[in-house]
């Protein structure tokens, strides 16, 4: 394991089709079962976030066709409703169903657990993938199925963990089974490969700082001066990253990093 733990390689992305299945079964009601499932109880936290490193880098205008991968209720999108026509969502969990957010058409569709995606080339010009991926286990090449999807001049906004997120061999409390972050260096050549180009990249979810908002109760991702400190804090100790944490001050680094995608010009 230790190449896994290193970050040099991404545990779970070269795992053959047998694999791929018991993990899919594993993790397609993880995040419905950590209390997601019960709509009066659920509170999508990160809209603060996702406005600050996704939606102002948006360009200004209508998108027509939009996916959500793994989106659940689709609240992560609530923020930039008046701008869409018609939305995807494509969400292994049956416990997530709308078929309209808000007045905006919602179409749910169940994902391969192969990862390939049921749709066109080119088909969406958003796509989002929050807090998704890690739950995967061939990450490169779902990545490159949202490249495949996404048009030509479209953008996909991706946010995921890039640390170890503990020991995943072993039982985590709050956590599903088989979710790890994703070693930086391996995401960067991920996307390259799937074909895509970095517009900007953000550095956030500083643990220290998550650690303190949870005893404080504090919604951390909802307030836009708490996400820009999470922002400095994680830029200001990204040398310090490392994927998996062995000490306490390894813990000061950013947690996870956001994205905003284009396809590379052919």
């Amino acid at each position: 394991m230790d190449e896994f733990l290193s970050g040099s390689k991404l545990y779970g992305d070269d795992f053959n089709i047998e694999q791929i299945l018991a993990w899919f079964d594993d993790e397609k009601e993880g995040y419905a079962d950590l209390g997601a499932k019960v709509k009066n109880n659920y509170n999508y936290a990160y809209h603060a976030l996702n406005q600050i490193c996704g939606y102002n880098n948006l360009p200004k205008k209508k998108f027509n066709n939009v996916l959500g991968v793994g989106s659940a209720y689709g609240d992560e999108l609530m923020p930039i409703l008046g701008r869409l026509n018609n939305i995807t969502i494509l969400e292994p969990s049956g416990a997530f169903k709308n078929k309209n957010i808000n007045g905006v058409p919602c179409l749910y569709v169940k994902p391969e657990a192969s990862g390939e995606m049921p749709f066109e080339n080119n088909q969406f010009d958003l796509i989002t993938t929050l807090g998704v991926l890690h739950h995967i286990p061939n990450v490169s090449y779902v990545v490159s199925e949202i490249a495949r999807c996404l048009s030509s001049d479209g953008v996909a906004l991706i946010r995921e963990p890039i640390t170890s997120m503990g020991d995943w061999r072993r039982k985590r409390a709050g956590l599903t089974k088989r979710e790890r972050g994703i070693p930086l260096d391996v995401f960067e050549s991920i996307i390259s490969n799937a074909g895509m180009v970095v517009l900007k990249r953000t550095y956030c979810v500083f643990p220290p700082l998550t650690v303190v908002a949870r005893k404080l109760h504090i919604g951390l991702y909802g307030s836009r001066i708490l996400v820009y400190l999470d922002i400095l804090l994680s830029k200001l100790f990204f040398r310090n990253y490392k994927y998996h944490s062995k000490s306490f001050l390894d813990k000061f680094r950013p947690g996870s990093v956001y994205y905003v995608l284009g396809k590379k010009a052919l």
